[in-house]
């Protein structure tokens, strides 16, 4: 075997094993109640916990109509979050403007204005909230001819 291509292999291992150590950890499953820890802090230090359980729960709305009618306004999805979205979560929220994409049912490559909506809720909450931000996206979806709301639920530590 050629000295060079095992001196190469041995590097490429090398330069794993240290990336592999030096990586943050992976964070733990939805369930439990822990934190991450970054790799590099003692195996006996406990993971600072501040906060109470919550869920978080983003949701994406696009503004372009498939049917070819204008897009969704800013002061039409401020009113639909007012009527819609304020009365069930009115502790609090998050609206962030945005550029996204996605593929339609047909295939095609949709580039579209959206909005970002952001809620947090306690986790003793999450089965009654889970129906209402459910209920929230339907109405978007009817009232705006939209094919989806995307959503995705994260679970993490909130402190107010």
């Amino acid at each position: 075997m050629n000295v060079h291509l095992t001196r190469n292999r041995a590097a490429l291992v090398i330069a794993g094993l240290l990336l592999t150590a030096a990586a943050p950890t992976a964070y733990a499953g939805f369930g439990t109640e822990t934190v991450p820890v970054p790799a590099s802090a003692p195996a006996s230090a406990p993971a600072p916990t501040r906060g109470t359980p919550y869920v978080e729960t983003q949701l994406f709305f696009g503004t372009e109509r498939p049917d070819g009618g204008p897009a969704v306004t800013d002061r039409q999805f401020m009113a639909f979050v007012d009527k819609e979205v304020t009365p069930d979560f009115p502790d609090g929220l998050t609206v962030q403007s945005g550029r996204g994409q996605w593929r339609d049912a047909n295939g095609k490559i949709e580039k579209e204005r959206s909005y970002e909506l952001i809620l947090l809720y306690p986790v003793t909450a999450a089965g009654a909230s889970d129906r209402k931000i459910e209920e929230i996206r339907r109405a978007y979806e009817k009232a705006f001819a939209q094919e989806s709301v995307g959503r995705v639920d994260d679970r993490t530590r909130a402190d107010f």
